[in-house]
This record gives C-alpha cells, structure tokens and sequence, in this order.
C-alpha cells in the first residue's frame, strides 16, 4: 500500500534530520533512515521495515513479561492480544509514524521495569532499573507520551513503595531519562520552545463540555485496540478489582501505572477538546498483560478437559480472526475496490472524490505516471524551466506530492499554509531557498482535497494556468482526478511561517 498521510510525512524527518521537529522528537526520522540505509531505499516496505521489525520484538518481548509473571501459556495469550491490537500490531507494527519506535521502547521499559521495581533492592534490580532509566529516555525520544512512563514510576514508588525513594538507583535512573531528551530540550530551546507551544495548544481545555468529542475518544480507543480486545481487557480488570488475584500485588501496580495516567489524562481531555485516540495507544500495552494473565488464570481448569482449548481458547484466537477480517477488508478497500465512497457529481469535477478516506492511501503512483510526461512537454515547449518548483498547499496532501511527484522527479517542494498546516515545512521551505519573485511554479489540485485554486493563490501570482487533467481508476471506476497548474510570476507576498523569528503565534 501506499503510504498514509502521517507516514508520508515522516519521510521528511529522514529527508531532513534535526534534533527534533517541529511536532515530534527525532526518534521516527533516525528509523526510517536506519532501515533505508539512509533513504538509498527510499521505498515504501523498507521505510516501513522498522515498524514490522519493532512489532516482532514487541510480541516476543509481551509474551516473556506475561511467561514469567504465570506461564508460557499466559505468554502465548498476550503475544495473540498484542498481535490482534489494531494500534500494536498495524498503526505502530506496519506503518511508520513516531508510536512506531514509542511502543519498541515503551515494552522494553515495562520489560525492565517489571524485573526491578517489585523485587528485592538489589544489584540485579539496580541494573534493570537503570537500563529501565534508558529505555524510557528513548521512549520520550519518540514521542513525547513516552514521559507517562515515568509518571507512572513516580506513582508506584510514592503510593506503592517507597523504599525506592532511599536508593540511589531510582534518581539515576530518572537522571538518565531525562538526559535522553537534551537533543529536544536543545532543539526547541533554539527554536522559541514552538514544540511545546504546538502541543500545549492542542490539549488545553476548553470551557465547553463536549461528549461528542468523549464519545468520539472512546468508540475510538475500542476501534484501534481491537473491540474484542477492549471487551477482554475490561472484563479482566473488572475481575480483578472484584477481587480475584491473579499476580503479585505489586507487579499489578506498575502494570497499572504503566497505563492508566496517560489513558485517563486524554481520555478526560477529550470531556472539552478533540483527542485523537492513537494517543492512548501504549497505555493498553501493560492492560494486554493484565489481561492475558487473567485469562489464563481464569481458563486453568480447561487444562482438564481440553488441552487445545487451553492453548488456543476461542475467547483469546478470536480477536486475531477478527483482526485478519477487518484487515483483508481494509487491503481491498483501499487498492482494489470498485466502490466510490466520496463525492461523485460529475458536474463538479473539482471535487470528485471528496472525503472518500480510502483513496488517501492509493493512486499517487499513478498520478505521478500520468503528469511525468505532460510536465516533460511542457517543460520542452518551453513554458516552463526544467525542475521548477512546486507548490502546495498544507501538509496533507502536500507531502504526498512531494514524496511522489515533485522530489523524485527533481522538483524542489515549496508548502504554503500556517504553522498547522505545514509543519516542518516552515524550516524545509527555507532550506530548498523559498520562493523568489517573479519565479513560476507548478501546482497539482488532487480532488479528493480539492482547493479552490484561484481563491488560494490569485493574490499571489500573476497568472494561473490550467496545464491539463488526469484520471485516477482503481477496479476501472474513476476515482478522482489532479489537475496541474502553472502559476506564473510569484508577487514575493505570500506570508511564510518564520522559524527564525521568534514568538511564534502559530495559529497565524
């Protein structure tokens, strides 16, 4: 498949290496460049590689949790749950985006901490938890959620266990984590703190109550982590707060204060401001512990009866079956479908194609293999100058643009929006020199996110030109169409986002 608006994006961390970004720590930019030997395989499965890698490690590493907190069996329960995740085992397992590495280090944190916090103080327990330190360090080098993390350290040992509070281990440990985020902390230091401003203003709450957005957070959380999944895991942890015991009273602590605080947090943000429910995802990582141990626990005197049963419960193999439905469903939606789901009046071809979400993911390949030679002519016909530059017009589908049309074919990518609507462009726009006056440049309109052109640019260029139109098909349906544009004689007006200047007000 092609890549989602959000992976395509991530390209350009690679693309354009930094500290940090504008949005997100570094982290997902250094995997992408690791698993495409530094973009010499700048292709789709190898950019992805890390995640598919990265969710391998996850599974082993959730099954050796759950194995030593019960049995092999319990492990083979929560390496099913964590493989039928929609959020582990596809969003942050296949595609790359910053969860991707978040979830690798946020496991091997529960990995370590697990095999530190409950036990004896000791040498044993010093080094993991040191090493525990580290991993929540890169945790937070990939997303900053990762700082939940170490809440949920902090909260066990003051309300749980507060003899950690008198070994050194435990401050060392906190000191290496935060010594992980100096690139961050320096980057956005340099740059007016503008991270820390983007997301502030993201999750401030707002005055209004809204149960829509709550509603919204919620079907979501069930949607990413599997409906069958949610339902298994709540139906664990009410169990257990019924009372049965199914582990150590204290390594259910740092379970649960692994996850809580970051699923309660946003998922009470999004009682006054829209939330995305990806956020939440790692916070189901240690409730999939929980509730594979449960399980086993709860199905031991299968054992008795069928041995098979026990292996493979229908309750536990259930959510990978469903799982593999909603996948092969998803594939053919998005690449093989017939089935237009946006907007289809054919007497307003500017939008054709609008809000139908599946084509986000397909067609630009051939987008791109219907505008080459068109661009090619009109470029011999002297129109316009070879490796002009393109513009567009926010992030998404600006990059996809950029990935699949304008930078592999020589054409330096100039984006044209706010500080929300073009990210780290602000700062590529500088680096690719901007626009100069008077300069011509080419503009592709997808309808599926039509702009409306003139409205967009009239005040900024002289001239707009409409060059030609291609059809994208998928099952031989049209889809949607890209229009390409020539605007011609840039006015030098345009108000670009400054990352040198500082007080960003970035909603401007």
């Amino acid at each position: 498949m092609e890549f989602s608006n959000d992976e395509v994006y991530y390209w350009t961390y690679a693309l354009y290496p930094a500290l940090s970004h504008f949005d997100h720590p570094p982290m997902v930019g250094w995997v992408i460049q690791l698993f495409t030997l530094n973009l010499t395989l700048p292709y789709e499965f190898f950019m992805r590689l890390g995640g598919v890698v990265f969710a391998g490690i996850n599974t082993y590493l959730i099954y050796r949790i759950a194995s030593k907190i019960k049995d092999h069996i319990a492990g083979l329960y929560a390496a099913f749950l964590y493989t039928s995740s929609i959020y582990a085992s596809i969003l942050a397992g296949i595609f790359i985006i910053p969860d991707t590495p978040q979830t690798l280090f946020w496991m091997l944190s529960i990995y370590f901490l697990m095999d530190s916090l409950p036990k004896e103080i000791n040498a044993k327990s010093r080094k993991n938890l040191l090493i525990g330190g580290l991993m929540i360090g890169l945790a937070g080098l990939s997303k900053y959620h990762g700082g939940f993390i170490g809440i949920g350290v902090a909260l066990y040992v003051i309300l749980a266990d507060r003899r950690w509070l008198k070994d050194w281990s435990i401050w060392a440990a906190g000191a290496i984590a935060v010594a992980c985020m100096f690139p961050v902390i320096y980057w956005n230091y340099s740059n007016d703190f503008i991270s820390f401003t983007f997301h502030t203003e993201r999750v401030t709450p707002a005055l209004e109550l809204r149960l829509d957005y709550f509603f919204t957070e919620v079907g979501g959380q069930i949607a990413y982590n599997n409906p069958w999944n949610w339902y298994l895991i709540i139906a664990a942890l009410i169990g257990i707060f019924k009372g049965r015991k199914v582990m150590q009273k204290k390594e259910l602590q740092v379970l649960l204060y692994n996850g809580l605080p970051l699923l309660l947090v946003f998922t009470s943000f999004a009682l006054f401001r829209r939330t995305l429910p990806h956020w939440t995802g790692p916070a189901y990582l240690p409730l999939i512990i929980i509730a594979a141990v449960y399980w086993r626990d709860k199905l031991i005197d299968a054992k008795a009866k069928n041995v098979s049963r026990l292996w493979k419960p229908n309750r536990i193999v259930g959510s990978t079956i469903f799982l593999t439905v909603v996948l092969c469903i998803a594939f053919w939606l998005i690449n093989f479908s017939p089935l237009q789901l946006g907007k289809t009046d054919a007497s307003k071809p500017e939008v054709f194609g609008e809000y139908d979400f599946t084509q986000d993911m397909y067609g630009w390949r051939q987008i791109n293999k219907k505008l080459k030679p068109i661009i090619e002519q009109d470029v011999a016909k002297g129109n316009m100058k070879k490796n002009a530059k393109f513009v567009a017009y926010e992030w998404f589908p600006g990059t996809h643009i950029d990935f699949y049309i304008a930078h592999p074919n020589g054409h330096p990518l100039i984006m044209m929006g706010n500080w929300d609507q073009i990210h780290k462009y602000a700062w590529i726009n500088n680096d690719r020199g901007g626009l100069e006056v008077g300069e011509d440049v080419y503009f592709v309109n997808v309808t599926n996110w039509g702009r409306d052109v003139h409205q967009v640019f009239d005040q900024y260029f002289d001239a707009i030109e409409e060059v030609d139109r291609v059809e994208v098909t998928r099952a031989g349906v049209l889809m949607r169409y890209a229009y390409l544009y020539r605007l011609k004689g840039y006015k030098g007006n345009y108000p670009f986002p400054d990352p040198f200047e500082k007080h960003h007000h970035l909603n401007n």
